[in-house]
């Protein structure tokens, strides 16, 4: 099989079926799902809110008590990276509640994993925030 072959093969199997838009048609409709997102995540997910609140005391704490702005956005981007982590997590525990409602031994592997990333970008939250203010 010369290249030419491989391009249009790779370019086959890269294509889904569920890609329709391109261009700023898709970028509009990836906005839209991205808050249909955090608004599932905030309505269903009390450890989302909890960490959205969280980000709402410490971004503006982190704009004030950071004395540079790399301090400052080391202290944001950490809180950021807990909200993240969470998305993913709770993402994880929806596809994984949506697959089956049984107690599966992976199931719950699965969960716990997602729960111990957010437990370390939360302690990152604390190295960033206690190295930056008290070291």
């Amino acid at each position: 099989m010369d290249h030419t072959q491989d391009a249009s093969k790779s370019k086959h199997l890269a294509t889904s079926p569920f890609k329709g838009k391109t261009g700023i048609r898709r970028l509009i409709n990836a906005f839209g799902y991205s808050l249909e997102g955090f608004k599932a995540a905030f309505v269903h997910e009390d450890a989302f809110r909890q960490e959205v609140f969280l980000a709402i005391v410490l971004i503006p704490l982190a704009i004030y008590l950071g004395n540079s702005p790399v301090e400052q956005a080391m202290l944001i981007a950490s809180v950021l990276l807990v909200l993240i982590v969470e998305l993913l997590n709770s993402a994880i525990e929806a596809a994984v509640d949506h697959t089956s409602t049984e107690h599966h031994a992976l199931a719950k592997q699965a969960k716990d994993i997602g729960s111990a990333a957010v437990f370390i970008a939360l302690l990152i939250v604390a190295v960033v925030w206690g190295l930056i203010l008290f070291a």
